[in-house]
């Protein structure tokens, strides 16, 4: 029975995407900006549904421009984030760019990219991440750089952190916690080790209960931070949150 609701989401959510395509490829250049985040958050919001994924937030995100910082679960943590606040543009690896389909869907809302293995891209993206910031936007990343098990955080990488104290803008955390019946932390929705993309989708679409609740903590200033201390301070916020 698993297997044919599985299935029968993949359908739904494979017809998801190319619709999304389509309003990309037809659509999205004509939209206002508020346009673009409403499909925005209508898109990330259906795509949850349909792959059988509850929602919930709490707390108020900081009107205006604000570095987001968060932890890191699932391939799934940017469409959660994107369905409560669309105007959110990531920070992705370089590599997401050209992932065939979701490659494109990335691009086009508005993401930053960054070669993770090169200090001299980082400072780039750093430069760009501080002008978008100027520019009035709200920059997302998950400073782990990359997926972790759930309860337990790895370490945070700060780098990024220095586009919010060059522009004193402030920083506002969120914590993900992904759950499902009988688990706390749930373990479908984990994509770490040596488990692939596909592995960990069929995992997602053959889930029942399974739900994401993301909670949005106070903004911190960032005028004459440190990056390390802050980044070490976010961190233990996000934390204590989780535990």
């Amino acid at each position: 029975m698993r297997g044919l609701i599985g299935i029968w989401r993949l359908l739904r959510l494979t017809l998801h995407v190319l619709h999304g395509l389509a309003l990309v490829k037809l659509r999205f250049g004509a939209y206002t900006p508020q346009q673009r985040q409403a499909r925005v958050r209508w898109w990330s919001g259906k795509m949850l549904r349909l792959l059988g994924i509850t929602l919930g937030s709490q707390g108020q995100a900081r009107p205006g421009a604000k570095l987001l910082v968060s932890n890191h679960v699932s391939w799934l943590d940017i469409a959660a984030v994107h369905a409560v606040m669309p105007e959110a543009r990531f920070v992705s690896k370089a590599d997401v760019k050209h992932w065939p389909l979701i490659g494109t869907l990335v691009t086009a809302v508005g993401s930053l990219y960054i070669e993770r293995a090169s200090k001299r891209d980082a400072l780039r993206v750093v430069h760009q991440c501080a002008e978008a910031l100027r520019a009035g936007d709200t920059i997302a990343f998950f400073p782990e750089g990359t997926t972790g098990p759930g309860p337990e955080l790895l370490p945070f990488h700060g780098n990024l952190l220095q586009a919010a104290i060059a522009t004193e803008l402030p920083v506002q955390p969120l914590v993900l916690r992904w759950q499902e019946p009988g688990q706390r932390f749930s373990r479908s929705a984990q994509f770490i080790g040596d488990t692939t993309l596909l592995q960990s989708i069929w995992r997602v679409v053959t889930a029942r209960g399974l739900a994401i609740e993301l909670q949005i903590l106070p903004a911190h200033a960032t005028a004459h931070a440190d990056r390390r201390l802050l980044a070490e301070h976010l961190r233990e916020l996000i934390a204590a949150k989780l535990s």
